[in-house]
């Protein structure tokens, strides 16, 4: 998929000379704007702005200001060009939260590789979860397989989210929402707290699905529990007064009969990691997924451990 780039430029100056350094390249799209016409081209959502301050009638500081207003391009990279060499009138753009303030006249070179780096570092940072800001399935299969790498002994956690989806059909997608980043606040919170190593990461995988990785000297059962305890007392608040006095749910299915789901909870897969026991993130993620699965079975939130002992592996349910 090409990535678009949006010239803001009264003029096709800037648009050809980027065209030209762009020519080999299959991955991009420019698009010419003028300042008239900014408003209607942000709803396209580009993947770069670049604006040509010398050839806009219309103050800069005004259009950085009106794109970092539209609420889809709030984080989109912008790039200003100027032959302004004044360092107070660079920083007065900077502030408008713009990546890069390019001086005028062109050194192709240096414009070309910056607008290489700030789509990759695009690129990488879609990696990331939006919703939760915590990394993504990139980052952990790379982390997982970092310490394999390096025969660490560690713990990975594998967190989700019971009856999630009878909430989302009550309460909507957004309420959902809201309690995916009290999931993630509750994970991270826990684990800075309990954990003595410094050496811990916590990813989101996507929608209810958390993973988290501690050393093996850390108290990996009581940041269970006590994301389970957090968990359990924080959850309630996302419900209404009716539903947490019955305890349930009551959601029609597709033949319109009323069925009943728990309130929501937390399931957590515990898989020890032994130096030498896994040869990659794969073998590691079926383990986990086998514990989860367990700890789902349960009512409620609890945890299930998963560890190697005499070539035999031995699962502890525990119930919080």
């Amino acid at each position: 998929m090409a990535q678009e780039i949006y010239i803001i430029d009264d003029s096709d100056e800037l648009k050809n000379n980027v065209s030209n350094l762009l020519k080999k390249e299959k991955d991009f799209k420019l698009k010419k704007v003028s300042t008239d016409n900014i408003d209607i081209a942000l709803k396209s959502i580009p993947s770069l702005i670049i604006i040509n301050e010398d050839r806009i009638e219309e103050n800069i500081i005004e259009v950085c200001k009106k794109i970092r207003l539209n609420e889809d391009n709030s984080i989109t990279p912008i790039i200003v060009i100027s032959s302004n060499k004044e360092k107070e009138h660079r920083i007065e753009v900077l502030k408008e939260c713009v990546e890069h303030y390019i001086k005028a006249p062109i050194d192709n070179e240096y414009l070309y590789y910056t607008i290489k780096n700030v789509i990759r570092l695009l690129d990488t940072n879609r990696r990331v979860s939006p919703l939760t800001g915590l990394p993504g399935n990139v980052q952990i299969q790379a982390e997982m397989k970092k310490r394999l790498l390096n025969k660490e002994n560690f713990v990975m956690l594998y967190l989700d989210l019971d009856n999630f989806k009878a909430y989302n059909d009550v309460y909507g997608f957004l309420n959902g929402d809201e309690i995916i980043k009290f999931t993630a606040r509750t994970i991270v919170d826990n684990i800075d707290k309990l954990s003595i190593s410094s050496n811990t990461f916590v990813g989101h995988i996507g929608g209810d699905d958390f993973v988290a990785i501690v050393s093996d000297e850390d108290d990996y059962e009581a940041i269970c529990q006590n994301i389970i305890a957090e968990f359990d007392q924080g959850i309630l608040e996302y419900f209404n007064e009716d539903d947490i006095e019955r305890g349930y749910l009551e959601v029609p299915n597709r033949k319109c009969i009323i069925e009943e789901f728990p309130l929501t909870s937390i399931s957590i897969g515990v898989v020890v990691v032994n130096k030498g026991r896994f040869h990659n993130a794969l073998e590691i993620g079926e383990v986990g997924a086998q514990v989860k699965h367990l700890a789902k079975t349960m009512l409620g939130s609890a945890y299930v451990i998963d560890r190697r002992k005499d070539e035999k592996i031995m699962c502890e349910v525990k119930k919080q």
